[in-house]
């Protein structure tokens, strides 16, 4: 454990993809001895899964549409959130704010580079999102979750850094357990979600393709499924029909045990979805969102199914048909499946965590800290995480 305690500001959106990391990295920091505070919206506030010991703090963050007409309210709200910032961090004293995309970490961020603060934002997705563009010439670090980042400018490589996506560490512990026994006659245990609410798309169609399943296969499925909670009824009755026992909700607080029991996994491809998935090592087939900002879903899944540890079917293509045919193509032989989970297994990075929280720590060092580590610039790297430039808070 680190014998120095230290301040650090965690900002994101209010979302799950923006919010579990930073819950992953406020963990670790806590785990070292730092003490943590959230930047958020009033959605991240509420989320479930917010840890106990993480205060949260809601800022101002105004979105910048393609109407002209909204963006002067949005510079507004922008530049009160970063006057608050400000007036927090003269209180908190961090030796670093890591923003986790999404508006939140806007105003925040802005606010750091304004006091001298090190500022780092760490990218989620395979596409460089919105909100961490605009900042990406500001920062001292820019932290990635995938080896390749579009829209991510070959000039920021001096300050980029392969970290991966951190996950829940309930959900790392099940890394180092086996893929869940499948035989010719066990139970196919499948889990479906889409997302914090739930997808249509798969409500509409996992039903009816787990159905097209040949008789000997789909008298041994097994399923778990989140919907929507106006959807509840016509899935429950989709599965009756089929005669598929299902268990359905719209929200499951022991996800981490349902994921260790899958056999298979069937959702969206959000980066914390990947990394969950890749983590624990369990097969999957991904519908990319298709209205995701620049498409970022499809590039997140590109790692995985090139690994062979994930189909993706595009949305417009998944039918109840295709999906049958996938499943089949995974489910039909054991070895199949079970190979797959362990290529899905050999994209995880599960050290995530603790390499962004080094990358952190790197940053904000007390003045003497900052004369050793100047003088060690040039040693060589520790887990891949590079030694980053200090500065002084002003």
């Amino acid at each position: 454990m680190n014998s120095v305690t230290r301040h650090y500001v965690l900002a994101a959106g209010g979302t799950g993809g923006h919010l579990t990391p930073a819950f992953a990295l406020a963990a670790e920091l806590v785990a070292r001895g730092h003490h943590v505070a959230l930047v958020t919206d009033t959605r991240g506030v509420e989320i479930p899964g917010k840890p106990d010991f993480l205060p949260a703090h809601v800022l101002p963050a105004g979105r910048f549409g393609k109407n002209p007409l909204h963006w002067w309210s949005g510079l507004r709200a922008v530049l009160q959130g970063r006057s608050m910032a400000r007036r927090l961090y003269d209180t908190f004293q961090p030796g670093a704010v890591i923003g986790f995309g999404g508006y939140p970490a806007l105003p925040a961020l802005l606010a750091a580079t304004a006091d001298g603060i090190p500022a780092i934002i760490h990218e989620q997705n395979a596409v460089l999102g919105r909100v961490n563009r605009l900042l990406a010439g500001r920062v001292d670090a820019i932290a990635t979750a995938y080896p390749e980042v579009a829209r991510l400018k070959d000039k920021y490589a001096p300050r980029t850094h392969l970290v991966g996506n951190p996950v829940r560490p309930e959900v790392l512990a099940l890394r180092d357990q086996e893929f869940p026994p499948f035989t010719a006659d066990s139970l196919l245990r499948v889990l479906v979600t889409g997302g914090s609410q739930g997808a249509r798309v798969l409500s509409e169609v996992v039903p009816d393709g787990l159905a097209m399943l040949p008789p000997a296969l789909r008298s041994r499925l097994q399923v778990t499924q989140q919907c929507r909670p106006e959807d509840l009824d016509a899935v429950r009755q989709r599965y009756a029909s089929h005669d598929i026992p299902a268990e359905l909700g719209t929200y499951f607080e022991d996800m981490q045990a349902r994921l260790a029991d899958a056999h298979l996994f069937i959702g969206r491809a959000g980066a914390s979805t990947i990394a969950e998935l890749t983590a624990v090592g369990r097969p999957a087939i991904l519908v990319p969102l298709p209205i995701a900002t620049d498409d970022h879903q499809s590039a997140n899944v590109r790692e995985m199914v090139k690994a062979g540890g994930a189909r993706s079917i595009r949305q417009h293509k998944f039918t109840a048909a295709e999906l049958a045919k996938q499943i089949q193509a995974l489910a039909q032989h054991p070895e199949t499946l079970a190979n797959a989970a362990h290529a899905a297994w050999n994209c995880g990075r599960p050290d995530a965590a603790a390499k962004l929280a080094d990358l952190v720590e790197s940053f904000g060092a007390t003045p003497i800290q900052d004369v050793i580590r100047v003088g060690a610039s040039n040693a060589a790297t520790t887990d891949g995480v590079q030694p980053a430039t200090a500065r002084n808070i002003k």
